[in-house]
């Protein structure tokens, strides 16, 4: 596979984004090759919460929020053809989101957000206010501290491994190759073709595209690209299996198809440290108790940490290299919820130029603006 001449595009990185994207291209009919880190790696998929989640999201950066209500109206079509195609259900469900509030002060305040990221949008905010009373009726379980919450029709709710694996197969079932336990070590770019060094083997390709998450900032430079990402690390716990009572997703609790529960929502900026701390899971499991009193007498079955890739403003980086034409950086923390977007319009970028009016603010440059 080294040194092929057969391969139109060159993507490094098999998280999430990088395997939306390489299945995408390879849906288009390119020949694509994915470079894959070793199961050591800082991977972002490995921890992700599996939320589809739209509620709240770009207030003051509409694109972005108009981006991620795009990509999760296209959620069910890619779930669909991924089982179509692979026979994996990633356990999609779309039932619409809770953001629980303990006081009306949190609940006015998340009100307000919502609306005024519609008047930024032009539209009416789709999102319901429910009291503890109406909360009750769809979450019988709620604690008494609960004062309500706000229900958001768009968001959902994915298995993010059995999402990777579906990816991943159907990447190959579209004649992509997938290289995994490699480390790239130097970038080159030569004429109109990229060589990627690993070890004692070299790939090349006219087109590259970072998807490396924590990695793409010591490699997007090589390429004449920035991606200043940093690493804020969350915990999760898992329940073992309860019997089904949560059929909405909330933004630090969730109930997946097997029935356990997902605990977390923790954001540390510890650097590279991707363990675990009794403090930061106390505090998780204690607010998860607060919202379901019940959850006092449920195992936890295991614990991680992992790292999320943040850029300064915590908004995706999408960006083609004019110094070396044909190389990309894509890097987001929402690889989950935008993973269709990344699979569908952003490719059509990629392959022929044509950039989504969404994603036009999202270059590095925004970062080097100075203030006074």
């Amino acid at each position: 596979m080294s040194n092929m001449d057969s391969i139109d595009t060159l993507v490094v990185g098999g998280g999430v984004v990088g395997m939306s994207v390489a299945y995408g291209l390879a849906r288009a009919g390119d020949r694509v090759c994915v470079l894959d880190g070793a199961d050591d790696a800082f991977r972002a998929s490995r921890g992700n919460f599996g939320l589809v989640w739209v509620q709240n999201k770009g207030l003051g950066r509409p694109d972005y929020a108009r981006w991620t209500m795009r990509a999760a109206s296209t959620w069910q079509a890619l779930a669909t053809e991924l089982h179509d195609l692979t026979g994996i259900d990633v356990e999609l469900q779309q039932p619409g989101g809770l953001t629980m509030a303990f006081d009306d002060a949190m609940l006015n305040a998340s009100s307000a957000k919502l609306n005024a990221l519609g008047k930024e949008l032009g539209i009416d905010y789709p999102y319901e206010r429910l009291d503890a009373d109406a909360l009750r009726k769809i979450v019988p379980q709620i604690g008494p501290d609960v004062v309500g919450a706000l229900y958001c029709p768009l968001d959902g709710h994915v298995s993010p491994l059995r999402t990777l694996r579906a990816l991943v197969q159907g990447f190959k079932a579209r004649g992509g190759h997938h290289v995994p336990g490699v480390r790239v070590e130097r970038i080159e770019h030569q004429g109109q073709v990229f060589s990627v060094h690993v070890g004692d083997r070299v790939y090349t390709a006219p087109k590259l595209v970072l998807t490396a998450g924590l990695a793409n900032r010591d490699l997007a430079p090589q390429v004449g690209l920035s991606a200043p990402v940093r690493p804020v690390r969350g915990q999760i716990l898992v329940t073992e299996r309860v019997q089904p009572f949560l059929n909405y997703p909330t933004h630090f609790v969730r109930q997946t198809g097997e029935g356990v529960l997902q605990i977390g929502d923790s954001k540390e900026e510890v650097g590279f440290d991707d363990g675990t701390t009794l403090d930061a899971l106390a505090r998780i499991a204690a607010r998860a108790k607060r919202c379901f009193p019940f959850l006092e007498k449920v195992n936890i079955v295991r614990t991680w940490g992992a790292l999320r890739v943040m850029s300064p403003d915590g908004y995706p980086i999408y960006q083609a290299s004019t110094d070396c034409p044909g190389a990309f950086v894509v890097t987001c923390h929402s690889g989950i919820t935008l993973a269709p977007a990344h699979a569908g319009p952003l490719v059509d970028w990629i392959r022929d130029g044509s950039a989504p009016t969404e994603i036009q603010g999202f270059k590095a440059e925004r970062f080097d603006v100075q203030t006074s």
